[in-house]
């Protein structure tokens, strides 16, 4: 039986990985609603029977290990589709090969290697490696749409433009500060928008998106920050996806092929 001081060590490491479960879960349901539900089921499930946690393991995989016990068992997401972005997306995930987006997600998002994910999802990692390798198959055959990019360093605006325009989507363009973003949203709507929180004339990304979200109703974002921390509060609503930079081109191909499974736009090319 492992003592006190162990156990709070193990309970600390698993509270410093909470925020990044929900942004897994979040990802994995495109919803904050339903990805809190899930990771608070997690918790709970733990606090009624630690068995839950495999102390073997570390406090990472443990609680990753224990959230995919939950999602494997109810076979849905708690939260209904209650937008038309989520019922959106659960028509697209129908289609998708079961585990694949899970290991994708693992694998890029939250960076665990091939045998950390075969831990995680209980199979053994040739298969991991095989779920990922479909889901990227999958995945670059999802649905193609506009992309708007809210970045001040133009570099890095550069290359997201690069990255998106290869993929296949459209660049509606780049705005540096609040004021832009707002102002070319209007002029052409996005069905995606990638953006940063701090940007050139110290506007907030943030604020950009919630007057953009205001006119232009739902649409999926994808924060990509070096500040993931004034994101991952959770004291207020949080986006569904988020790419901590510096951010690789994986990162960013599989995160806006995910977020366009919860456009709520129709047909996005005819």
């Amino acid at each position: 039986m492992p003592n006190a001081s162990t156990t709070e060590g193990f309970v600390a490491s698993v509270a410093q990985e909470l925020p990044f479960l929900r942004r897994y879960a979040r990802a994995l349901t495109g919803n904050q609603d339903s990805g809190d539900a899930y990771a608070i089921a997690t918790l709970e499930a733990i606090i009624e029977d630690s068995s839950v946690m495999d102390r073997t393991k570390s406090a990472r995989i443990a609680l990753f290990s224990a959230f995919h016990a939950i999602w494997n068992s109810s076979g849905a997401p708690i939260a209904g589709a209650e937008t038309k972005i989520a019922a959106k997306a659960q028509m697209h995930l129908s289609k998708l090969t079961r585990n694949t987006r899970e290991a994708l997600l693992l694998h890029t998002i939250e960076e665990f290697r091939y045998s950390e994910i075969a831990e995680i999802m209980n199979v053994p990692q040739d298969e991991a490696e095989d779920l990922v390798r479909i889901a990227q198959q999958e995945l670059a055959n999802s649905i193609l749409g506009k992309v708007m990019i809210i970045e001040d360093e133009a570099i890095i605006s550069m290359d997201l433009e690069s990255i998106v325009s290869d993929m296949g989507h459209a660049v509606t363009g780049v705005a540096r500060t609040r004021t832009e973003a707002v102002k070319l949203g209007k002029s052409e709507r996005p069905d995606l928008i990638l953006a940063d929180i701090q940007l050139a004339d110290n506007s907030s990304g943030i604020d950009a998106v919630n007057d953009l979200l205001g006119a232009l109703g739902d649409l999926p974002v994808i924060f990509i920050t070096a500040f993931p921390e004034r994101l991952l509060t959770g004291e207020k609503p949080e986006p569904a996806f988020l790419i901590t930079k510096p951010y690789t081109e994986e990162q960013v191909r599989i995160a806006a092929s995910q977020a366009m499974f919860f456009s709520s736009t129709e047909p996005l090319f005819s």
